[in-house]
């Protein structure tokens, strides 16, 4: 049987992002024979892609990808907070996002499909996995296109696209960070449903008749609660993060853009977490889980 050297063993770890240890015994099971172990791994991979599948992946990272009028963003996740710092973890990140961009799409399936430096990203997805021991999942990817796109993210976990019209890049990006940090739930008041309007309505007639006050009072006191919790829930309707004293709706009327729409994006939205801390993160990055 030909020996496993070093040499085999880096350059299997460079051709499958395997560790070098899953590297070593995939050669020795393969009799040294390179197609042969890397066919071992991504089966391998595949198995313990599976395995983990069911596991809670609710950290990981927001990536954004900017080009040609059009940007995308896309949510990754993995387990914990430290691998989601992890340097394989961003890089295969990034390499989804400028995928995501290069199509067009919000197809995920499509994109992880796709061929990136002699394999699919599903494959390299299942590579990552095995490398460090934690599910790892393409949750989804949105895109807007346009001739004035602002784009931010905070922290790697919050990920805001606005799509302006009018204005200039500047605004563009001012108007995305306001949305990351203020989480308007719609453009304007107009945007908001008439069973919407009604429930809230009902909700602050039950609390104003608390008051005891006469009813041509109360039905003032109502329009105005009304429109204050309308302002609030509202991206022209909010003051703006750079400057309170201005709404953002005269902000954008001031500079003659109006906003087409917009996309906020938190990691781990709406799934259930589980309870863990960072010692516990810890050891089991060094159990090789």
């Amino acid at each position: 049987m030909m020996a496993v050297t070093a040499g085999m063993v880096k350059e299997l770890r460079e051709r499958t992002g395997a560790g070098m240890m899953e590297c070593k015994k995939a050669l020795v099971e393969t009799s040294a024979d390179m197609d042969a172990a890397v066919e071992h791994l991504r089966k391998s991979g595949l198995a313990k892609a599976d395995k983990k599948s069911s596991r809670v992946a609710a950290e990981g990272r927001m990536v954004l990808a900017e080009g040609a009028g059009r940007a995308v963003l896309v949510e990754v996740n993995c387990e914990t907070d430290f691998v989601a710092k992890d340097g394989n973890f961003e890089a295969f990140a990034g390499q989804v996002a400028r995928q995501a961009l290069a199509t067009g799409g919000e197809d995920v399936a499509k994109v992880m499909n796709a061929t990136v430096g002699g394999a699919t990203l599903e494959e390299a997805r299942q590579a990552l996995i095995v490398k460090i021991g934690e599910n790892v999942q393409v949750r989804r990817m949105t895109t807007a296109e346009g001739s004035n796109i602002g784009a931010y993210l905070h922290g790697g976990r919050i990920g805001v696209l606005v799509n302006l019209e009018g204005g200039d890049a500047e605004l563009a990006k001012d108007i995305a960070m306001h949305v990351a940090a203020m989480n308007p739930a719609y453009v304007s008041a107009d945007d908001f449903s008439a069973a919407e309007v009604a429930k809230e309505k009902e909700i602050l007639i039950a609390q104003a008749q608390d008051s005891g006050k006469p009813a041509e009072i109360i039905e003032k006191m109502v329009e105005g609660r009304l429109r204050k919790f309308l302002d609030e829930r509202t991206l022209s309707g909010q003051a703006f993060v750079k400057d309170g004293d201005i709404t953002v709706g005269k902000l954008l009327k001031q500079r003659g853009a109006s906003v087409k729409g917009f996309v906020r994006l938190v990691v781990g939205e709406g799934i259930e977490k589980k309870e863990s801390n960072f010692a516990e993160e810890v050891m089991q990055q060094v159990a090789g889980r």
